[in-house]
């Protein structure tokens, strides 16, 4: 059994529909310096992060905290949206946030398989900070529920789960 906490990545400086790949604003710095101090009296687990900017600088305080140097796996990253302006990869969002995993287009499937087989593939309990949508594929695997959105993480919160042997079990955390 492998225990994975999700970070959901602190407050960015902008959003979905304004950047495509921002940092954080000051308040997410304060966000990611709590994190650090709340997860940080605990022994040092893995730091396994997104590749995006506002996740990699969420990571970084609890990373200094624990000496270590986080992982950055891509599948723990965004979901893939379509590439243009910010204001047409939000629409984009809008429009696919309210459905199930049966309505969406192949390569969304794609996407998720591959976070789904990345966290089974977790070799050792860690801290793994990622996005939304990524928290909520993983929510609804645990609990499943089909819809892409089933629960709403706020920025810096953390969402326990176990895995074991390609099980998901949701222990804390929004969706429990």
């Amino acid at each position: 059994m492998t225990r994975v906490l999700l970070v959901r990545h602190a407050r960015p400086a902008a959003g979905f529909d304004a950047a495509p790949d921002p940092g954080l604003d000051p308040i997410g710095h304060g966000q990611a310096d709590a994190l650090a101090a709340h997860l940080g009296v605990q022994p040092p687990l893995a730091v396994v992060t997104s590749p995006l900017r506002r996740a990699r600088e969420t990571a970084a305080p609890l990373a200094r905290r624990w000496a270590c140097r986080p992982d950055v796996v891509a599948a723990f990253g965004e979901i893939p949206a379509p590439q243009g302006p910010p204001a047409e990869r939000a629409a984009w969002l809008r429009a696919v946030m309210p459905l199930t995993w049966d309505d969406v287009e192949p390569r969304l499937l794609d996407w998720r398989t591959e976070l789904l087989e990345t966290l089974a593939a977790q070799p050792r309990d860690g801290v793994v900070v990622t996005h939304f949508v990524a928290i909520n594929t993983i929510v609804g695997m645990a609990t499943g529920d089909r819809r892409l959105v089933s629960c709403t993480p706020g920025h810096a919160s953390v969402t326990e789960v176990e895995v074991a042997a390609g099980a998901v079990t949701l222990r804390s955390g929004p969706g429990s």
